[in-house]
């Protein structure tokens, strides 16, 4: 394969990846030992 076409299908998969993981931290399990920082201030 050409260099060019590995470096977009490595940066298209960490693209991905990254988009997923983040997808999980927000809305997966983990998401419910996050707390949300304006409801600890509330007066």
């Amino acid at each position: 394969m050409e260099s060019a076409t590995v470096l977009s299908i490595t940066l298209g998969a960490a693209v991905i990846l990254t988009t997923a993981y983040g997808l999980y931290i927000s809305f997966g399990p983990p998401a419910k030992q996050l707390s949300d920082p304006f409801d600890d201030h509330e007066d």
